[in-house]
């Protein structure tokens, strides 16, 4: 179940709500180790393809035109295991825990496909009441605004802009910007679409031929689950009478800031994510409907 909105109070962040009322574990470990990217644990799942293959099969028999791929389907289920576990959609900045006020996902967009093409960062919002469907949608739109429109996002144009300074003077602008993060408080105009900023960031290795790997997570932002989704491959499997046939399969590369759950809190989500695309007919109904066992 989803957590009850807090009431914002001072110490809050536009992004986030402070959680004062932590066990004293969890309250000191950000003063403990403050830097999120000497906190990252690394989780590298195989996801069996079976279910996937047959549920995208029939999906896209009936509508050839705008196919379902297995991004789709893994982003949808992230963005269900979320909301439904929102510890998972904290960050810690500042020293201190907050709980995410938006779920937010951020990847790269390759305009084309071949070495000199430019590369651009999307950024989606979802809510409660987000499907496999409305997640579907909404990535085609902001792929196809992208490729189509020769959109370029908000972070890049900033990031071009600060390059035009001389190299002292941006130095200085981002030992400013550093202090105005740890704060929070840095121009929404410049990070309202950072992916550093997003609950989840996702790449899909996959797509240009590469395997699953680790990704570090940045001190820059709040940016708690870096995914990363690797090339399918074919491996054995076995029951209790012995080897039963090769298996489609898939290797996802998680990593997250150790500091903002516990280790059975994140077990638990990492169940649901394979449970979910075990059957990804789940993700057909609203993100915050409950699944039963978890």
């Amino acid at each position: 179940m989803t957590e009850k909105p807090r009431k914002r109070r001072h110490g809050d962040r536009r992004d986030g709500i402070w959680l004062r009322d932590l066990d004293p574990m969890h309250g000191f470990t950000p003063y403990l180790y403050p830097n999120r990217a000497d906190n990252e644990a690394f989780i590298e799942e195989e996801i069996d393809l079976s279910s996937i293959n047959r549920y995208i099969d029939e999906k896209n028999a009936q509508n050839p035109e705008f196919r379902y791929k297995y991004f789709h389907i893994i982003l949808a289920a992230i963005v269900k295991v979320l909301t439904l576990k929102p510890r998972m959609n904290r960050f810690i900045a500042g020293n201190r825990v907050y709980q995410r006020t938006e779920l937010t996902a951020a990847f790269v967009v390759k305009k084309q496909f071949n070495e000199q093409s430019e590369e651009a960062l999307a950024y989606l919002k979802f809510d409660p009441d987000s499907t496999l469907e409305s997640i579907r949608a909404q990535i085609y739109k902001e792929i196809t605004t992208f490729r189509k429109e020769n959109k370029t996002d908000n972070s890049t144009d900033g990031m071009a802009m600060l390059l035009k300074f001389p190299r002292v003077i941006l130095r200085l602008i981002m030992k400013i910007l550093f202090f105005l993060d740890y704060r929070g408080i840095v121009p929404y105009s410049l990070v309202k679409t950072d992916p550093n900023y997003s609950s989840i960031f996702i790449n899909n290795l996959g797509s240009i031929k590469l395997n699953a790997a680790y990704h570090h997570l940045n001190n820059w932002g709040t940016n708690s689950l870096f995914v990363v989704i690797g090339q399918k491959f074919q491996a054995p499997m076995f029951d209790e009478n012995g080897f039963c046939g090769m298996r489609e399969m898939l290797k996802l590369g998680i990593t997250l800031d150790e500091r903002i759950a516990d280790g059975y809190y994140y077990s638990r989500a990492i169940q649901l994510v394979k449970h979910l695309l075990e059957h990804p007919e789940l993700l057909e109904k609203p993100a915050s409907e409950p699944v039963e066992g978890f």
